[in-house]
């Protein structure tokens, strides 16, 4: 059987795992001991993100004609990459926490929601709270109002009853 023939279905499972993703992070890990490693696909797990190392000449292929191609740069030296079909921000977010306690992780760069990030751009992504952590704000901010009303019209009632 020839190369490719073994190739392509590595590379059907890249183009598979990328195509409708949210997000994907290309990360070098090396330096990681085995027990950080376990650690980090805990966390993203967890978080429902796809995390595998793979060939970056298997990634370059399926990602070719999609927004994923702007990875091809940081297509360099031992690379793994971090997909998240749900939440744009998920992968980014526990890549970057985790760098903290492992500082011989770094994120490359990254694509969300199909536009191209450099590491401090996915920096700056890994800030950004979780979808239902801002659902749950502007809920909180819109709720705020009307439980601040709804309590000075009680304190009304109740000086009007003293009266």
């Amino acid at each position: 059987m020839a190369k490719v023939e073994l190739k392509q279905p590595i590379v059907a499972e890249i183009s598979e795992l990328l195509d409708g993703a949210a997000t994907a992070v290309v990360v070098d890990y090396r330096g990681l001991t085995v027990a950080q490693d376990t650690e980090l696909r805990k966390q993203l797990r967890e978080a429902g993100v796809t995390y595998k190392v793979y060939k970056n000449t298997m990634i370059r292929r399926a990602a070719e004609g999609t927004a994923f191609a702007a990875l091809d740069p940081h297509l360099e030296g031992p690379t793994a990459i971090a997909v998240s079909k749900t939440d744009a921000t998920a992968a980014a977010r526990i890549l970057a926490e985790f760098a903290k306690k492992a500082d011989k992780l770094e994120i490359k760069g990254g694509v969300v929601e199909g536009n191209y990030y450099d590491a401090k751009g996915m920096q700056v992504i890994a800030t950004i709270p979780s979808r239902e952590v801002l659902l749950g704000r502007l809920l909180g901010s819109m709720q705020s109002p009307i439980a601040n009303f709804a309590r000075v019209l009680n304190q009304i009632a109740e000086k009007s009853a003293e009266a």
